[in-house]
């Protein structure tokens, strides 16, 4: 068999974008046409490296020439290359391309165009000139890391600066909604709960922090005035994303679709990049809680170092510990995470002695969670919950700005072409005719000079009816009944069961959402708490409980179950969803081989049978076990989770009773994992099968497990 042949490309083009904004048309997710003074025989088997004029490389992949033009002397001379195979990080570009750009998803070369990039072997002939029109620019579901005029990737930034001391366990402590696109808080002052208002009067900070052009991080209302004119360096969405690894597949499949640039932190998890620095998402969070800690101060006259801060039910283990890291950041001592369904349903049934089942409906900005408590007096008890960690109003959002996007091509006949700015515009009034469409029946959405082409400004002028919009996004609203039913089936319950409905977030208001509630529980949601308020307050009211050491009892459950992968890549739940909080559980694991001295567990957090399709949470090790028979050598792993869903792990080996050492590693990467439980069902027999418990594994345990087993 012949060698493949080497062929290197360079091109004249720093960024992807810029790449795909000259020569995109030239380019499919199938392969690829180059220009090249020598081309090669239909059939040549090629090794293709295309990289940007930095060096980094934009296509890494094999292929082979399908095609060729100009060898007759007639026209370009170039060839189409098919692709074969890409390595992960060029069919990740291609995949992200192919979202904006449709010619992209072919699967076959393209036919040449007008130009192509060059080949910059020593026998190609020189780039082609640029074409006459202006290269449009790309949506923002391209890719994170489009350049906006004004802002570059070098601006520099300021560092993080962390806290020195540990927060003090003194003085007030505050309740904080810290939301997806606003954040809240509040405060209970004899036992009358109010909300404390942002500098600019409002009852909400806006969860946005930005680069401006003076390379100073803004927060709240500043950073949401500069979204519209500089989305490259305006981070929103955060919570959407903190706790998660930067490759797991969650991660990668919404990255693109922010404006601003996601990449991996030193510890594996994902973060983002701000001019010419890298902050995680904890960090985010921190800042933004920073501000809402300040206020509070300014407001209430004394310092503040305590809070109660509200998470979505719908969390996993380490998604909350990452909460609490941002407190601590923030230079907040954390007295309790508590579930926003559940603060909402405090600042409902507080002081009204009710004995009631409620199911709390909580459709934010960019979670949804449901859960149904049973409330008798002072007692608040989780029965079920569900939710969806990606649904709500970022995605309603979406929904409208991509039907405009069709407007504005069968208005022009042409795919939109405005940049990034011209975008974060449309979606800014896609948001506006959204809220203004819970009050009316139409709205007129007029963008004007979003674009030039050929020297000619172009507006974007449509009207949107409430009938349009239900079309658009009757199937979110959908997906958001689906979970009420499944959080009731889970327990045997029926809608008939639940005395009221409480609507939480402010995407509760849309009417369609009202419609269907009132459709599936035979009554309308109940109207006594403010959506934007409800869950801060609540949060307030805990808060006070804790001062007074008395009040309230809260009883929650596990969102969903957690436990360990086991040989073959299936789940093992130790700990079923909707088992009531806190939890203690043990499970004897034994030895698979002959002096073994080790064990190793991976610990997942889901509901599918399947390890891979869960959350993975880390990986225990079990080392320095006494040599035996396969099977002889037992070992007890206690694994206890907190009323705040946190966890503590605990091992001991049953012969001797002595604790073992254990070293918690969080940051194996997904494959990894896979081909570690791969490897496991290899060399087990079917009978040494020992399924073992395990849950969420926290960060915040690394120091308590060292210091527990002498690590």
């Amino acid at each position: 068999m012949t060698a493949p042949i080497g062929l290197s490309v360079k091109l004249p083009f720093g960024t992807p974008e810029e790449f795909l904004q000259k020569y995109g048309l030239n380019v499919t997710r199938g392969g690829i046409y180059l220009r090249s003074k020598a081309v090669k025989t239909p059939g040549t088997a090629v090794t293709l490296d295309l990289k940007l004029s930095n060096g980094d490389r934009l296509i890494h992949a094999s292929a082979v020439v399908v095609f060729v033009t100009g060898n007759k002397g007639e026209g370009l001379s170039g060839m189409g290359l098919k692709f074969v195979t890409l390595d992960e990080a060029s069919q990740r570009f291609l995949d992200s391309a192919s979202a904006a750009m449709p010619h992209v998803r072919s699967l076959e070369p393209p036919l040449p165009k007008n130009v192509g990039p060059a080949d910059t072997s020593p026998d190609a002939i020189a780039p082609p000139p640029p074409p006459s029109a202006p290269p449009a620019q790309l949506p923002s579901q391209l890719s994170g890391r489009v350049i906006v005029e004004g802002a570059t990737s070098q601006v520099s930034a300021p560092a993080f600066e962390e806290p020195t001391v540990e927060p003090l366990r003194t003085g007030p402590i505050i309740g904080i909604d810290l939301g997806t696109t606003n954040s809240c808080a509040g405060f209970a002052k004899d036992d009358k709960p109010q909300v404390l208002k942002s500098r600019e009067g409002y009852n909400t900070v806006p969860s946005l922090i930005a680069l401006n052009a003076r390379g100073k991080l803004v927060i709240g209302h500043p950073a949401r005035a500069q979204l519209l004119t500089n989305p490259r360096l305006t981070v929103y969405g955060a919570k959407r994303l903190i706790g998660r690894a930067y490759d797991s597949d969650v991660v990668q499949q919404i990255k693109d679709k922010f404006a601003y640039e996601i990449c991996a932190a030193p510890n594996g998890d994902a973060a983002v990049r701000l001019g010419d620095r890298t902050y995680t998402l904890q960090q985010i969070s921190a800042l933004i809680l920073r501000e809402v800690k300040e206020l509070a101060q300014l407001q209430l006259g004394e310092p503040v170092s305590r809070a109660v801060i509200t998470v979505p039910a719908w969390y996993n283990d380490n998604q909350r510990q990452a909460v609490r890291e941002a407190g601590r950041l923030a230079s907040l001592h954390v007295e309790r995470i508590v579930n926003e369904p559940t603060a909402a349903a405090l600042a409902y049934g507080w002081g009204r002695k009710l004995s009631q089942k409620v199911l709390v409906y909580d459709l934010g900005g960019g979670t949804f969670d449901a859960s149904v408590l049973e409330l008798n007096d002072t007692v608040y008890e989780v029965v079920s919950t569900g939710g969806d960690t990606f649904l709500g109003g970022l995605d309603f959002d979406n929904a409208i700005v991509t039907w405009l996007l069709a407007q504005w091509a069968a208005l022009h006949k042409m795919d939109f072409q405005g940049d990034r700015v011209a975008l974060q515009r449309i979606t800014d009034a896609a948001e506006r005719a959204k809220c203004a469409l819970s009050e009316r029946t139409e709205q007129r959405i007029h963008v004007p000079f979003i674009t030039m082409i050929d020297n000619k400004p172009f507006d974007l002028d449509v009207v949107l009816t409430r009938a349009k919009l239900i079309e658009l996004t009757s199937a979110l609203v959908d997906r958001t009944i689906a979970v009420c039913g499944e959080v009731l089936k889970s327990k045997g319950l029926k809608p008939s069961d639940i005395q009221e409905v409480i609507l939480v977030g402010g995407q509760s208001r849309f009417p369609l959402v009202h419609e269907k509630i009132t459709e599936m529980f035979g009554k309308p949601p109940a109207r006594s708490v403010h959506p934007d308020e409800a869950v801060a307050l609540g949060a307030s009211l805990l808060a006070r409980a804790l001062e007074q050491k008395a009040g309230v009892v809260l009883i929650d459950v596990l969102p969903m179950a957690i436990g360990v992968g086991i040989p073959g890549g299936r789940f093992k739940p130790i700990i079923d969803r909707n088992t009531a909080l806190p939890v203690k559980r043990t499970h004897l694991h034994r030895t698979t081989r002959d002096d073994q001295a080790e064990l190793e567990l991976t610990v997942f957090q889901g509901e599918s049978d399947r390890a891979q399709a869960n959350e993975y949470l880390g990986t225990l090790k079990l080392t320095d076990l006494p040599r035996g028979p396969r099977g002889s050598v037992s070992v007890t792993v206690t694994f206890e989770v907190s009323n705040e869903c946190l966890l503590k792990v605990s091992a001991k080996e049953d012969k001797t009773g002595r604790e073992v050492v254990a070293t918690l590693t969080t940051r194996d990467t997904p494959a990894a994992v896979k081909a570690k439980l791969e490897q496991d069902a290899a060399a087990a027999p079917p009978t040494a099968l020992a399924p073992v418990r395990s849950e969420g594994l926290f960060a915040r345990f690394f120091a308590w497990l060292r210091s527990l087993f002498g690590g």
